[in-house]
């Protein structure tokens, strides 16, 4: 389980890597507000959570890299949202984001297009 606080921080990681802690405040300070001290806390966590791997130079400057890919990130947070808010059932969640997002019609046909080769396994 990552935070959406964290999440922010995976997000500059997986973007560019690695990182130091100061290079990850200075890239989310314009977004965030964030104080170093913070990302530095935040970054900790995901360690501890296995999100990130951190390498250490010569001088003590440590790096950190992303552990995790973001896409097995988003299964696994999708999966998650959809059993704490669906109970894990996959049509009230299409049903519900298809009624109230607001789709162009090349969305519309990407999505039909996915639900027929679904059905077609």
């Amino acid at each position: 389980d990552i935070s959406e606080s964290e999440w922010a921080v995976m997000e500059a990681l997986w973007e560019r890597s690695p990182q130091t802690a100061s290079e990850v405040a200075k890239t989310l300070r314009p977004t965030m507000g964030w104080a170093e001290n913070t990302v530095r806390t935040l970054l900790t966590r995901l360690v501890d959570k296995g999100a990130l791997k951190v390498k250490e130079n010569a001088s003590g400057t440590r790096a950190f890299t992303p552990a995790v890919k973001r896409e097995d990130c988003v299964q696994a947070e999708s999966e998650s949202f959809m059993q704490r808010i669906f109970r894990g059932a996959a049509k009230p969640l299409l049903i519900h984001f298809a009624s109230k997002a607001k789709l162009t019609p090349d969305e519309v046909r990407e999505l039909k297009k996915l639900l027929d080769q679904n059905t077609n396994k």
